[in-house]
């Protein structure tokens, strides 16, 4: 059984040069890349071009549980779109299009098995709607 990939996007009130730089730029995501207040990201690395690899730990504040997040870049069209596969083979797009007020940041990304796909969906909507908050806010 294939699972389709799962689709979300946030409309950001800012310019995609700073959108891009605040998604990209470890200094930045460590700030937003949570999908609840009791989470953290507490480190990160990003050697952002094709061949180049990312790494951000993700941990829940209490110290219960915690993973590193990454992957390899496949694609990096600077301002425009990058993509990348997961150490399990799951495959991502991030692209960033120019609209009317702003940017709108539209993530693409192949399932796990183990949780639902609404779970999934929910969570990665989280964290995009946490960077959207930051990047307005900053």
């Amino acid at each position: 059984m294939t699972i389709s990939p799962i689709t979300i996007e946030a409309s950001v009130n800012a310019p995609v040069e700073k959108v891009w730089e605040m998604y990209t730029k470890p200094e930045f995501v460590t700030k937003w890349n949570q999908a609840s207040p009791d989470w953290h990201c507490p480190k990160g690395e990003n050697d952002m071009r094709v061949g180049g690899k990312f790494s951000y730990r993700m941990e829940a504040k209490d110290g219960s549980f915690g993973f590193d997040f990454g992957g390899v870049y496949s694609e990096v069209t600077p301002l425009q779109s990058f993509a990348y596969e997961m150490g399990d083979g799951r495959k991502v797009a991030v692209t960033f299009a120019k609209v009317e007020n702003g940017t709108k940041v539209t993530t693409t990304f192949d399932p796990e098995t183990e949780n639902s796909v609404e779970l999934q969906r929910q969570g990665w909507q989280s964290i995009l709607d946490n960077f959207k908050k930051f990047a307005e806010a900053n």
